[in-house]
């Protein structure tokens, strides 16, 4: 019975694996847009630690459109690389919609990238509360030209590492729509 259950099981993650596109495959639709649109990007991360820079920079040729990644894992450096006012961080914390966006925002203001993607989360297994989860996630997305920038609040399952590759898969994946539509 349990062998049974086993095999299902497997071949609905199998399944489920399939039909999810690779992350690889949303960096390539996402290289191929941004060149096209003669557009580049920059990344500012806390919770993924540089996954988002790490899964961009794996395509060849990345340079022409990945711009840069800031790596803001403290609050420090938030306001050290990225401007993020530290009375913001204190009145809503880290991970808030106030801050995703002053790190989006802010990764525009210090590179020359023409769109940025903002990350700050609670990875885990601890430092989650009642109204920040472990697995609560905001992220952010700006364009420089339009001074567009939005929020979105996600809350991911699983450990600290299924969190941080739902993040990046989600903020990539997002970046990829924000793009389709201009």
């Amino acid at each position: 019975m349990y062998a049974a259950l086993f095999c299902t099981l497997e071949s609905l993650v199998t399944n489920m694996q399939q039909d999810a596109p690779h992350l690889s495959d949303v960096c390539t639709h996402l290289a191929q847009l941004l060149i096209e649109k003669k557009l580049s990007i920059a990344s500012a991360e806390s919770c993924t630690g540089g996954m988002i820079s790490a899964a961009c920079t794996d395509l060849p040729g990345s340079s022409v459109w990945f711009e840069r990644g800031f790596v803001t894992y403290s609050n420090a450096a938030k306001t050290d690389m990225l401007g993020v006012p530290a009375s913001l961080i204190q009145a809503h914390g880290a991970v808030s919609e106030e801050v995703a966006r002053a790190m989006a925002l802010g990764a525009l203001a210090h590179s020359l990238a023409d769109w940025s993607l903002a990350v700050t989360g609670v990875a885990g297994p601890s430092g989650g509360s009642a109204t920040k989860p472990v697995g609560t996630v905001w992220l952010a997305w700006a364009c420089k030209s339009s001074g567009r920038c939005e929020a979105q609040m996600q809350l991911f399952s699983g450990d600290r590492k299924a969190v941080r590759e739902a993040t990046t898969a989600f903020g990539l994946r997002h970046l990829v729509s924000l793009l389709k539509s201009i």
